[in-house]
């Protein structure tokens, strides 16, 4: 009776991480109580935030600097101050981050835009309007569905290490089957619920404030509609810049690399 182990294994992992997706849900779903203000606009860095998080802000800050021309970011991964005057406190952040010297790689400049008080400031107000999952929740929905999906994969690994043992003879080897596939059934049916209900999954966003990142547009905006284009920038990151150089400049926004 090998495989009665396994078989408890199974059912613990597919359960544990079946409940934490339903007390994900229910904690974002709390998220959108009371608390949400309605009519809430979102502005292109709260926009930036939900969509991508911090990291995604910087972006946003960089790619709107390089447009106006009062930032170059050149393709080696350099970014040159033009506009030492920054119009918010984003782009103060970042050109505080590149220094008195006007000049530094990107990827620091984006560490440090992505940290700042500022982006602080979009945090906490969209955790207070009920449109951003605060810090320290506890899992959110993406972290508990990639748990369920690892919850899958282990029940059905251990129902096939069941079966390569050898069981008693009395006992044929489809009813063994048929006791794995229960937890399996389980953690796929909440992945399946997951999906029609809570998709998509949102590190950052709150279930209002997905539902605010729905009504944006998605497509990449004309060029000369800097807002639409800044809007998609905001919403898919970096894959909506038209530009090739900015793109390559962006490209080595996580690492340094020299001049």
């Amino acid at each position: 009776m090998f495989w009665v182990p396994l078989l408890l294994l199974a059912w613990a992992v597919a359960g544990v991480a079946c409940l934490r997706l339903c007390l994900a849900a229910v904690r974002g779903a709390a998220a959108a109580g009371p608390d949400t203000e309605p009519g809430h606009g979102l502005t292109l860095y709260e926009a930036a935030f939900l969509s991508g998080g911090p990291g995604r802000v910087a972006d946003v800050t960089l790619v709107a600097m390089a447009r106006q021309r009062r930032l170059l970011l050149a393709h080696t991964g350099w970014a040159t101050v033009v506009d030492p005057r920054g119009r918010d406190e984003m782009e103060r952040s970042v050109i505080g981050a590149i220094g008195p010297q006007g000049q530094s790689p990107i990827a620091p400049v984006r560490s440090a835009a992505a940290t700042a008080d500022a982006v602080h400031g979009i945090a906490e107000r969209l955790v207070t309007a009920g449109l951003a999952v605060p810090d320290g929740a506890g899992t959110t929905v993406a972290d508990a569905v990639r748990q369920v999906r690892f919850a899958a994969s282990a029940v059905a690994g251990l129902g096939a290490a069941a079966l390569l043992m050898p069981v008693p003879s009395d006992l044929a080897r489809p009813l063994v089957a048929l006791w794995f596939a229960l937890p399996l059934v389980l953690t796929l049916g909440c992945l399946v619920i997951a999906r029609f209900e809570v998709h998509p999954y949102s590190r950052w966003a709150s279930p209002a404030g997905q539902r605010l990142l729905d009504a944006l547009p998605r497509a990449a905006g004309d060029a000369a509609d800097d807002r639409a284009y800044l809007t998609s920038v905001a919403v898919r990151g970096i894959r909506a810049v038209g530009e090739p150089e900015l793109r390559a400049a962006l490209a080595h926004r996580e690492r340094h690399r020299g001049p």
